[in-house]
């Protein structure tokens, strides 16, 4: 008679294992590494990192059911392509984006060579993420850009060997705060270390990443700057210190005194991304500012608002630390400069 063990995700990286009694499942689990008994609810938990395909088949026989429960079991991934990925220095989030695409390519193809795959395989896998799955095209670009790396940079064969359509180009524009509603946001903050979080995002136009990673000596009070290190594409750039946000930093820096990050958490250590997402969110709806607002969208605002107030879009690319003057040129489609002009052909009418 075959055995089920219930294998289910916690929320702290761990696994809660359930089973029948059964002394022998019992040696089995205390075979895993790390793992301990909750006696309080009588099961097992065992670390997450575990719970890979590979291990479990030596914790477990084939006699055994595992059954996951509110996550999937982790395929390995070539090691060459964790090396490529390492050695080419990405971002966490780069790195764990690449990885996470591609390993649902492996798991479709589970039990097979990736590295002798077909054109065809290659190219049905494209077509069932699309049609079966539905993906959105962002998700599908994601999968191509993955399965290309491997075979083209780790593996290094040309782009020939298989097929892929690429998905037409969403054309989605950035929501805009007006100057008023950015004002509204930053005005509902009491606390002086969140409006000054949310304000340096929105004066230098910083991306999320680059608002927890600004160190103290980043903030330039002689040059009215502000340097940003290794932003997207690991490039370093400065952007503007407002005198008014120079004057806030002062009275933050006063009640806070951070050591080494310009924002520390509790603990010490960056502030969290997510704290700073949710005192966007928590404002924005105290403001009353119903817009979608991202902490991104204080970026997207920044820009346009600096494209209204007439500042050349070439200096605007610089700010940003964009590499091309087309992801800049958007803002061109969202700025009330020009449209504002336009007279609506409604108000020559005597209604």
């Amino acid at each position: 008679m075959r055995k089920t063990v219930i294998l289910k995700q916690l929320g702290n990286n761990t696994v809660e294992i359930r089973f029948k009694y059964d002394e022998y499942l019992i040696e089995c689990v205390r075979s895993i590494p790390g793992r301990r008994y909750d006696f309080d609810k009588r099961v097992w938990i065992a670390p997450q990192k575990e719970m890979t395909e590979i291990k479990l088949k030596k914790y477990f026989d084939n006699s055994t059911t595992l059954i996951p429960v509110n996550f999937t079991l982790s395929v390995p991934l070539p090691q060459n392509y964790v090396d490529y990925l390492d050695q080419k220095r990405y971002s966490p989030n780069t790195k764990r984006a690449y990885t996470s695409a591609f390993k649902n390519f492996v798991r479709y193809y589970k039990g097979r060579d990736i590295a002798s795959l077909s054109s065809e395989d290659i190219n049905n896998y494209f077509t069932h993420i699309v049609s079966v799955e539905k993906v959105t095209p962002a998700v599908q670009k994601q999968a191509i850009n993955a399965v290309k790396l491997y075979y083209e940079k780790v593996l290094g064969k040309p782009a020939e060997t298989y097929l892929y359509k690429r998905p037409r180009r969403e054309k989605k524009l950035p929501v805009i705060l007006s100057e008023g509603e950015v004002t509204k946001i930053l005005c509902a903050l009491p606390n002086i270390k969140h409006r000054t979080i949310l304000t340096v995002t929105y004066s230098a136009g910083l991306r999320l990443s680059e608002v927890i990673n600004l160190q103290v000596k980043d903030i330039d009070s002689e040059r009215m700057l502000i340097r940003v290190r290794g932003g997207k594409g690991k490039k370093d750039r400065y952007t503007l210190l407002s005198p008014k946000l120079l004057t806030l930093l002062k009275r933050y820096w006063h009640l806070y005194q951070p050591v080494y990050y310009l924002f520390e958490g509790q603990r010490g250590g960056k502030y969290s991304a997510k704290s700073v997402q949710n005192i966007l969110k928590h404002a924005a709806r105290s403001a009353g500012v119903t817009k979608h607002a991202t902490v991104h969208t204080l970026r997207h605002s920044f820009a346009t608002h600096l494209l209204e107030n007439g500042t050349d879009l070439r200096y605007i690319q610089e700010l940003l630390g964009h590499s091309s003057s087309k992801t800049t040129e958007i803002y061109t489609h969202v700025s009330k400069k020009s449209i504002g002009k336009i007279r609506s052909p409604l108000d020559n009418l005597d209604i």
